[in-house]
């Protein structure tokens, strides 16, 4: 009797080990399940952002706003005439913020002992125009203007005028006149509209010299 006890006892413990055994496989299995299920899950979530993503900047560029410019002297003085033609599901300009560039960025150029500092290089537009002082909400520099809100199909005008020569530059007013006579002006023209990230452009709009005074439309890009 005790041997066939024994034996049975044996058979119970070797069924309870298996039965752990393959417990602890099918917790392993599920675990690995679960992991792969996370991963999976995972992906997909960035696999969709990322598709989401490339949608939002395709939708970005193709609301672009078209703001067109040209430099004018059809009223006997110099002008900068703006257009904004849309796209009409952009609807208004919240802010048009208008910057003028320098022939070249400067600002990583080395100070020289009896050169301009980086401030008196900042105070000076390096190029043929600047908005006129006090018109239009133009700084002292001339450099920017107050933000411009438009509608779409709208035009308006900013008073320009000619650049000077700083104190420190040594070859006088007409050499400085001669020497951005032909030069573009060249803008940084940044879009705001409710709702939408800003749209981060530049122009480079001609002088209106061989040609009407009106000059010719130039786009932002």
């Amino acid at each position: 009797m005790d041997i066939i006890e024994g034996g049975i006892a044996a058979v119970a413990a070797g069924f309870s080990g298996w039965a752990a055994f393959a417990a602890m496989k099918a917790a392993k299995s599920a675990d690995r399940n679960s992991q792969t299920a996370n991963r999976t899950a995972d992906l997909a979530f960035r696999t969709a952002e990322s598709v989401a993503q490339i949608e939002r900047d395709r939708w970005h560029r193709e609301l672009t706003p078209k703001v067109d410019f040209r430099v004018t002297e059809e009223r006997s003085y110099v002008e900068l005439l703006i257009r904004y033609g849309g796209p009409s599901a952009l609807g208004r300009l919240t802010s048009l913020e208008l910057r003028v560039r320098d022939d070249r960025d400067r600002s990583h150029d080395p100070v020289l002992g009896a050169g301009p500092t980086a401030e008196e290089r900042a105070d000076t537009i390096f190029g043929p125009y600047r908005f006129q002082y006090s018109a239009n909400g133009a700084d002292e520099v001339g450099r920017s203007v107050a933000p411009i809100s438009l509608p779409p199909g709208e035009e308006c005008r900013l008073a320009l005028e000619p650049t000077r020569p700083p104190q420190y530059y040594g070859l006088g007013a007409e050499h400085w006149a001669r020497r951005w006579r032909d030069a573009d002006l060249r803008l940084w023209v940044d879009c705001h509209v409710d709702g939408h990230k800003p749209w981060n452009l530049t122009a480079e709009v001609p002088q209106p010299h061989g040609e009407s005074p009106s000059g010719r439309w130039t786009s932002a890009s």
